[in-house]
């Protein structure tokens, strides 16, 4: 474990490096997300890479890192990361999917009171000195229509917070998803927009739902209604939001994701929604919170360890599921193999296992449509002859990668 590197980046939770460092891996942390360049330059002997959204692991970056073993994404989203080709390569990608829901949740309800009562243009104009007390477009939640596009984690986490104040809840979501409280499905976006007060986004980032909210959606919606997004930046085009906001066809929004986002704190941001009236914009904060961090920090660091440990990819967002029950005896030893997804491979790892006359104790083989991943327990043997197995294993024409645990 010890001559395991790790390299945390974009400063995940202090907890992080202290459970990997406990857990025997070394461990090398930076507050800034890496460029492509950088990865490619500096992060060779490095075989876990942690990283958060701004940090890019996509085909050009991958191939280059011959030695990664796993990738953990402090955050909820894996789209930083191309999940297919990592696969490929037999890299797991662990994440969080449910760190950070509550935080994101209670940012929604908040903005959604905020933009109901004008809070943050009252509060600049209090502090500019100007008394602008009025009960001119001030109404409650209560008895509003909340519509919620996307009825996943946060969504629905959103859609349960809401009924506590009273707000009726409609979801579109395009998979058939199972109602929580008492909100209601409805059979299109355009019936979702249409009814709706205050409209909140929760959706992954796919082909679908880029540019989701156009011109032509916000046209559906009500001028007295709200739009909010804190799921993906390129799900509203922010150029068609600013036009119907100066042109008063919105009441007002919330955005905390963008299609382009600084690269660290501090730098400059400039974008066309600043400064139009009842517009709240937050740099990203959905899951800025100490108790998601954590959890999440936590979550992944652990799911790092049991792979790295006993070869667990239950958690991978990426790769097959296999697992093996532990076992209390230590006269075993444990092996990972990623392959191609190939008729025969079963076959040929177990030829070469028995022509040692080795014993298979325990094994767990899943596959998906491209990659197979082999978890196999085998009787104690001697280090040089465990070691020949692995270089015949790893020779085989289907072989992606294989170690010992």
């Amino acid at each position: 474990m010890s001559k395991l590197k790790i390299l945390l980046l974009e400063a995940t939770h202090p907890k992080v490096k202290i459970i990997l460092e406990d857990a025997g891996f070394d461990v090398t942390y930076e507050s800034r997300a890496w460029t492509n360049e950088e990865l490619i330059k500096n992060a060779q002997d490095f075989q876990i890479i942690g990283l958060r959204s701004k940090t890019k692991l996509y085909k050009e970056t991958l191939e280059q890192l011959p030695q990664l073993l796993a990738i953990g994404a402090f955050c909820i989203g894996t789209d930083q990361v191309d999940l297919q080709v990592a696969s490929n390569l037999g890299v797991p990608v662990f994440n969080a999917p449910y760190g950070s829901t509550r935080s994101v949740a209670e940012l929604v309800l908040c903005e959604m009171i905020a933009l109901s009562r004008r809070l943050c243009d009252l509060n600049k104009a209090t502090h500019s000195g100007t008394w602008a007390k009025s009960t001119v477009g001030m109404q409650e939640l209560r008895s509003k229509v909340l519509g919620i596009v996307g009825y996943g984690h946060i969504g629905s986490q959103v859609s349960i917070l809401a009924e506590f104040f009273g707000m009726k809840v409609l979801y579109y979501d395009i998979k058939k998803t199972l109602a929580l409280g008492n909100a209601t499905p409805v059979n299109s976006l355009s019936d979702l927009l249409q009814q709706s007060d205050f409209v909140s986004l929760h959706v992954p980032n796919t082909e679908t739902t880029s540019n989701l909210i156009t011109k032509k959606e916000l046209s559906l919606m009500k001028k007295s209604s709200f739009l909010l997004n804190a799921s993906r930046g390129n799900v509203v085009n922010l150029d068609d939001l600013k036009d119907a906001l100066t042109l008063k066809n919105l009441s007002g929004a919330a955005i905390d994701v963008y299609p382009t986002e600084p690269k660290k704190k501090g730098d400059l941001f400039n974008i066309s929604l600043q400064n139009i009236e009842n517009v709240i914009l937050t740099p990203h904060i959905g899951g800025s919170t100490k108790e998601a961090q954590e959890s999440i920090g936590e979550e992944v660091s652990q799911s790092l360890i049991d792979f790295i440990k006993t070869g667990s990819t239950l958690s991978s967002v990426n790769t097959p599921a296999v697992n093996l029950a532990k076992d209390n005896q230590s006269d075993y030893l444990d092996l990972i193999h990623f392959h191609k997804n190939e008729p025969g491979v079963l076959g040929e790892v177990n030829k070469i296992i028995s022509s040692y006359s080795v014993n298979v104790k325990a094994q767990s083989l899943a596959t998906n449509d491209d990659v197979g991943c082999l978890l196999m327990r085998l009787e104690c043997l001697e280090q040089d002859i465990f070691e020949q197995v692995l270089k015949k294993i790893q020779s085989l024409k289907s072989s992606i990668s294989v170690r010992s645990l």
